[in-house]
Formats: C-alpha cells, sequence, structure tokens
C-alpha cells in the first residue's frame, strides 16, 4: 500500500473521516456566517450600501443562534462504537409462550426496520418455539450508523395483549429482552487461542431431520469468562468465524460496560445506556400504544412500529441524550 499503509487499516480511516467530514463542514459554515455578518456590518459606514446592510443583517444574525447549535452538536463526545455493525440479541422473559412469540414479534419489527434502512441484517443462531416463538435469536446488523441507533434498543421491552393461546380474552402482560452490542473488530479485542475451546456439533432443524446434514455447527467456550457462543449456519468455516464475531463482540461490551461503569459521568448522560435488566418499553396493543418510558414518550402508532417504523422514538431518544449531554458541557 502507498505510504505503508495497512489494507486492514482503510475501513478505520475511511469510517473517522465519514465521522470528521460534517464536524468540520458545520464550523466552516460558522465560520462563513461570521465572516460575512463583519462584510455586513462594515457596509453600514457606505450611505450606498448601508440599506442592503440593514436588510442582509438580521437574517444572517438569526442563522448565527443555530449554527452555533450545529457546532455543539457536532463536536459533542462519540461513542466511538457509534459507527460499528451490531449485534442483536432477543430472548424471552417472563410469560412463557406469549414471551416467545412477542420476542418473534421484535425479530420482525427489527427485520423490517433494518431492510426500510437498506441495512444487513443476518441471523447468527436462531431456537424456535412450536408454535412460532423465539426461544433465542442472534442478529448481525451492518449498515449507516447502525449501533448508533440500535443501541438505544437494550433492555427488558413489556407487552400487554390478549395472546391467541388465551380462550377466555384476558389481556396478558409478558416481556422480552434485547441486547444490541458493537461488534468487535481485530484491532478491538484480542483471545489468545489457549482461552477458547470449539465444539463441532450436529446442527439442530426442526422436526428432527438430520438424514443429509453434516456436523456443521459451531459452540465456542471462552474459558476465562465461561461464556458459550453457538452458530449453526450450513458452512462450518463460515459458522466458525460468526461464532468468533459474537464472541469478540461480547468480551468487547464486558470491557465498554466496565468502562463506563468508571465513568460514571458518561453513564448518567445516557438515556438508558445498556443496564439490560431495565424496562425500557411498553407495547400495549389494546390501546394501540407503546410508551418508552426512559423519555415519558407515548405514540399510538403501534401497528407501525410493529411494521419497523422506529424512526420517531429513536430520534427523540437521541435527541434526549444529546440535550443531556449540551447540559452537562454547559454547566
Amino acid at each position: 500500500m502507498a505510504g505503508g499503509m495497512d489494507s486492514a487499516e482503510i475501513p478505520a480511516i475511511t469510517r473517522e473521516y465519514a465521522e470528521l467530514k460534517p464536524v468540520v463542514e458545520t464550523v466552516q459554515r460558522y465560520r462563513d456566517l461570521l465572516s460575512e455578518i463583519e462584510g455586513a456590518e462594515q457596509m453600514l459606514a457606505d450611505p450606498e450600501m448601508k440599506a442592503l446592510a440593514e436588510d442582509e443583517l438580521p437574517g444572517l444574525k438569526a442563522q448565527v443562534a443555530e449554527v452555533e447549535a450545529a457546532v455543539q452538536l457536532a463536536l459533542l463526545p462519540k461513542d466511538a462504537a457509534d459507527g460499528k455493525p451490531a449485534l442483536m440479541e432477543i430472548r424471552p422473559g417472563t410469560g412463557g409462550d406469549e414471551a416467545a412469540l412477542f420476542a418473534g414479534d421484535l425479530l420482525r419489527m427489527y427485520q423490517r426496520h433494518s431492510e426500510s434502512k437498506g441495512w444487513r441484517f443476518e441471523i447468527i443462531e436462531e431456537q424456535s418455539t412450536e408454535l412460532g416463538g423465539v426461544k433465542e435469536v442472534v442478529a448481525r446488523i451492518e449498515g449507516d450508523g447502525v449501533f448508533a441507533r440500535l443501541k438505544y434498543e437494550s433492555g427488558v421491552h413489556r407487552v400487554q395483549r390478549v395472546p391467541e393461546t388465551e380462550s377466555g380474552g384476558r389481556i396478558h402482560t409478558s416481556a422480552a429482552t434485547v441486547a444490541v452490542l458493537p461488534e468487535a473488530e481485530n484491532v478491538d479485542i484480542d483471545i489468545p487461542a489457549t482461552d477458547i475451546r470449539i465444539d463441532t456439533m450436529r446442527a439442530s432443524g426442526a422436526g428432527g431431520q438430520h438424514v443429509n446434514t453434516t456436523d456443521s455447527a459451531v459452540r465456542i467456550t471462552h474459558i476465562p469468562t465461561g461464556l458459550i457462543v453457538t452458530s449453526s449456519q450450513k458452512s462450518q468455516h463460515r459458522n466458525r468465524e460468526l461464532a468468533m464475531e459474537v464472541l469478540k463482540s461480547r468480551l468487547y461490551d464486558l470491557e465498554r460496560q466496565r468502562i463506563d461503569g468508571e465513568r460514571s459521568d458518561t453513564r448518567k448522560a445516557q438515556v438508558g445506556s445498556g443496564d439490560r435488566s431495565e424496562r425500557i418499553r411498553t407495547y400495549n396493543f389494546p390501546q394501540g400504544r407503546m410508551t418508552d418510558h426512559r423519555i415519558n414518550l407515548t405514540l399510538y402508532k403501534l401497528d407501525a412500529i410493529m411494521q419497523g417504523d422506529l424512526d420517531d422514538v429513536l430520534d427523540a431518544l437521541i435527541s434526549e441524550t444529546q440535550a443531556k449531554q449540551l447540559a452537562d458541557m454547559n454547566g
């Protein structure tokens, strides 16, 4: 490579450039505006140009506050993981079969949202129930700004509805847990080969039809932490890659949580900052209502939300985080 750049560094440098470009453009716009105001103020001294300057100045000065706010937002500290792909894990909580069905509904909600954004959604591991619910699912999501937006989804999602399995028409409350982790890169975390044990096993498909299957599923155990990761795609080689990606991301996430715990100020500036036992949202089907408890936001568009229309709630969560960060900066 020219200049001795390692090809592995190119994605990180490209990402850093993409992050810095809007910051530079916003600061440049602010400087240009100040320069225009200075020029207009000088024109006030010229009798022929005074009327023109007096017309221009109020509009220019009105723009200053707006651009100053944009500069402040651009300079807010960024989460180093924001530009990374995300790993999403969904598991049923309390509520038995209904919780597993709701976990499946959440999976489809995130799939549809990803499609609407042009993101790539790949299921790494999925265990289903007989009724079509989800016991556990791990997915990898890649695209522009994936983790920056989806990190707010970590926590307990509660549902209130009449289950299909309920003949009496009573409303049940059940829950599912979502965890969103930034995908770790090789430069983020290094796992010595002596720290892991890799087992291959027969993939378990529906109905136990394994006549022509190969031992393709892979299970990796991280010995120091006891973390276990499985992947059961058709290719054993791909399974090994995927399982290592998930393991690295979980270890990277543990390290991020440890550092965040030490930086309590950063923790306080976040909205629902990854405490996965926190109840973050309620989906009330009888009333068509979704409430996000972290920011007291209620939207009466549950059908659209379950179809993947999450922008209103994600935008509100991001705005709240930015407002808290600005208040901390200016306080």
